[in-house]
């Protein structure tokens, strides 16, 4: 490792437009968009900001480590899908359940009561086609101009990466299953 020296003289940008809304998408083949997502979900509500997130591939009972803590501290995560889609017995039902789950995001991004709006693993049904794309990014351009809209998975298509106003891209380098280690509770869930 090379020896860097803290930078003394940087440009300070200053900011010349008003605070709003953002569109933040986090995407790529790397490990830890949900989990940038949900910190994101807990410093807003830290702020006392009002939080809604709604995983598009989750069932509604999953009690992973995500669902576990927002429940204890007030934030509703809503589980919209069936489970992983590849092992799932029948994908019009998954289609229709992204349907359902996208009129129900839809309508809370619309009413403007929430800072934030997460859309966890949204990526998913809109690259199968169970979402139509234009329906999504509409909405996005006319919800209330204070609501944040947080969005994952892999493979953002490049119309919504347009839109968004912040992009992070999370590469894959190295992950452990490729060494053979299964997930485990509390790095995967």
């Amino acid at each position: 490792m090379e020896i860097e020296h803290p930078p003394l003289n940087h440009e300070r940008i200053v900011p010349k437009a008003e605070r709003r809304g953002l569109v933040l998408v986090h995407t790529g083949d790397g490990k830890g968009k949900s989990t940038a997502a949900f910190g994101l979900a807990l410093r807003a509500h830290g702020r006392g900001k009002a939080v809604r997130i709604y995983q598009f591939m989750k069932v509604p009972s999953a009690r992973f480590g995500e669902h576990r803590v927002f429940e204890q501290l007030g934030v509703p995560v809503i589980g919209l899908g069936d489970g992983f889609s590849w092992k799932s017995k029948d994908l019009e039902h998954s289609a229709q359940l992204a349907r359902d789950g996208w009129a129900q995001a839809e309508a809370t991004i619309r009413a403007g009561e929430h800072f934030m709006v997460v859309l966890d693993e949204i990526m998913y049904p809109l690259r199968y086609g169970w979402l139509p794309l234009e329906s999504v990014l509409a909405c996005l351009r006319e919800r209330p101009s204070h609501v944040n809209v947080v969005l994952t998975g892999r493979g953002a298509p490049a119309e919504l990466v347009e839109l968004a106003d912040t992009v992070t891209e999370m590469t894959l380098v190295k992950h452990h299953y490729q060494a053979g280690v299964p997930a485990q509770r509390g790095i995967e869930d």
